[in-house]
């Protein structure tokens, strides 16, 4: 069984107090399976979309302690904060793989124009599939996920249009979920989303 290889006590940092504390257990204990495993999916995540993915893993530069840490997966060897991304996160409530347009994203009006044009074909994409948005989660606990419906994209197409605008969305698996995770369910979480990743790369 092909599982991420996470422990509790990784989960367990995101409660430390204070900024260089928290950062010395992320960089201990999370961020080297974040390392090894956007090395190793990435190359999946390509072989699976037919779309190249380059892994970048979360730096949290702004020396605030960071209530969670990812491993990002863009298009650019660059760097990812300038595209939509596809992420998979670790908080203390568990582990996520996530859809994301930050608001320093390049061209995130076209990506609202291409979210309200394909909205009929997103609905179809997403029939039946639970998502939930994580733009405003409170970090304790899974935010609740709910149908795809119509709503969900002209929201989306909304959110992007504003000024300082984002975006981030996708599913969770609480500790205990994580624990038993496979690589393969994340690749196929991400497969999910791939119709979201591929309106937010149209032009790239």
């Amino acid at each position: 069984m092909a599982t991420l290889g996470f422990k509790p006590t990784d989960f367990e940092v995101f409660g430390i107090e204070g900024f260089g504390a928290r950062m010395e257990k992320i960089y201990e204990h999370v961020r080297p399976k974040l390392t090894r495993l956007g090395q190793e999916l990435a190359p999946e995540l390509s072989r699976k979309m037919g779309l190249e993915f380059y892994p970048h893993v979360a730096r949290h530069t702004r020396r605030v302690a960071p209530p969670e840490t990812w491993v990002a997966f863009g298009p650019s060897p660059r760097g990812y904060k300038r595209y939509g991304y596809l992420a998979l996160c670790i908080s203390r409530a568990g582990l996520h793989a996530r859809a994301v347009v930050k608001a320093e994203a390049d061209a995130r009006p076209e990506m609202a124009d291409r979210l309200n044009a394909r909205s009929g074909h997103l609905v179809m994409e997403f029939a039946g599939t639970k998502i939930a948005r994580y733009e405003h989660w409170d970090f304790a606990r899974l935010p609740v996920a709910a149908a795809a419906a119509p709503e969900l994209f002209g929201a989306l197409a909304a959110a992007l249009g504003k000024k300082t605008g984002w975006i981030d969305l996708g599913f969770g698996w609480t500790v205990r979920e994580s624990m038993r995770l496979e690589r393969g369910e994340v690749i196929e979480a991400f497969h999910e989303l791939e119709p979201l990743y591929r309106v937010f790369q149209a032009g790239v």
